[in-house]
């Protein structure tokens, strides 16, 4: 492969930036800017040179064998100052003397994939783990990139080519009695790996939820107080507030940090019956927002609740305005009363629902286990027929274990590579 290179630091004015290079020249390249090879995984102080000769950096360097980095080839890590035109100067000087390439997005942690120090999901919890903002996307993404659900495929893969050793067993000694411990066995395995994969595949959905944010809809009719609700639990004033009916056309959203969890808070249009077009598409569109949503905050006052809104049964209703009424119930974006509550009530809700989450995060996690299971579930089917079915039993527990292969990019995963990786900056 090509020797590769890349800012592996934030762009921009800093205290240190890492440039980083991978591949077979790696070593070469730190040896004719440095003049010399620091001990192997050690840092050690370095004036860098041009081949003039002229300094263009005083910095820190280190070098990693292969197998022991990142990447699993040789690579070489030079702490520069963290001025830009430091930065530009080092990276040009590279490339005039042909020491390495710029590396393409993604490109380290795709040859960290190929070289086998990383598999595909692991890849994805790094990818989750670059973009997480809140304690709660930090912590799922470091399960993933951790290697957590590629451990419980590699323990289901086993399972099965146990279970496949079993029913090859009955294929080559078809001629004598096969105990029936052995099938009992079979089927004792292939229903305990679909009792966990299906357990895996209903906590995605919490588990996308923490890494895509979950939603909150703010509903009622028009000057409910949704925006004033909004723009309290904001902090800021994210929505316009006015006493004129209707001033809400369109859903507003404010990302928000709730108990370390990433929310999407959502003002929508007030609902009402009547109003112009536009308005009626904003009622139209909250409405559909607001199906979507996993926790549903209703604003009611003396005009009941809003027309065209169905309850559901974990809807929070809240008297709104308090602070008009003189009540100590209700809630008041504008005083603050009732918000510290409703904030602890939210929390307790959505840290119930993220408690769900298993290892798996994704549609591709989610697509591949479910083929798994679907195969497993062919694969005791074929099972209940005996002997004379058992090799389109094999078939499908073959089946089953090439799904889960793909879900750890052993296999058929070049269509989605490039995809996965475009995501990346060009240091990772």
């Amino acid at each position: 492969m090509d020797t590769i290179y890349a800012l592996a630091s934030g762009q921009g004015k800093a205290g240190v930036a890492v440039l980083r290079l991978s591949g077979p020249d790696a070593h070469r390249a730190c040896h004719a800017l440095a003049g010399r090879l620091p001990p192997l995984r050690q840092m050690s102080l370095a004036i860098l040179r041009d081949r003039k000769g002229d300094v263009l950096d005083q910095a820190l360097v280190a070098i990693f064998p292969d197998k022991q980095s990142f990447t699993g080839e040789p690579v070489t890590e030079l702490h520069l100052h963290g001025s830009p035109a430091v930065v530009s100067a080092v990276m040009r000087e590279i490339s005039e003397q042909g020491l390495a390439r710029l590396a393409l997005p993604g490109e380290f942690t795709r040859r960290a994939l190929e070289n086998g120090q990383l598999d595909l999901t692991e890849v994805e919890g790094l990818a989750d783990l670059i973009q997480a903002e809140t304690e709660a996307q930090r912590k799922q993404a470091l399960k993933v990139m951790s290697g957590a659900l590629g451990d419980k495929v590699n323990r289901w893969r086993e399972a099965l080519v146990h279970g496949m050793a079993l029913i090859a067993a009955s294929i080559d000694f078809a001629d004598e009695e096969l105990p029936a411990e052995i099938v009992a066995e079979a089927r004792r395995i292939f229903e305990e790996v679909r009792t966990e994969l299906s357990a895996e595949i209903d906590g995605i959905f919490a588990a996308e939820r923490i890494r895509d944010g979950f939603l909150v809809a703010i509903l009622g009719r028009p000057n409910a107080g949704k925006s004033t609700l909004l723009n309290a639990l904001a902090g800021r004033e994210a929505a316009i507030t006015s006493d004129i009916a209707g001033t809400t056309r369109d859903v507003i959203e404010v990302r928000m940090d709730i108990a370390g969890l990433p929310v999407t808070m959502l003002d929508t249009a007030g609902l009402r019956e009547g109003g112009d077009e536009i308005e009626r598409i904003g009622i139209e569109r909250a409405l559909i927002r607001a199906a979507d949503a996993d926790l549903r905050i209703v604003l009611v006052d003396d005009r009941g609740l809003p027309p065209g809104l169905q309850l559901a049964e974990d809807d929070l209703v809240l008297r709104s305005k308090s602070d008009l009424e003189g009540s100590s119930d209700g809630i008041s974006g504008k005083t603050g009363q009732g918000i510290s509550e409703l904030l602890d009530h939210v929390a307790t809700r959505l840290v119930s629902a993220a408690s769900q989450a298993g290892s798996a995060s994704n549609d591709r996690h989610r697509f591949a286990m479910s083929g798994a299971k679907t195969a497993l579930e062919s694969a005791l089917l074929e099972l209940e027929h005996g002997e004379e079915r058992t090799e389109f039993l094999s078939e499908h527990l073959r089946q089953a274990a090439r799904h889960l292969d793909e879900l750890i990019g052993k296999v058929d995963v070049e269509d989605m590579l490039d995809d996965i990786f475009r995501n990346f900056c060009l240091g990772k």
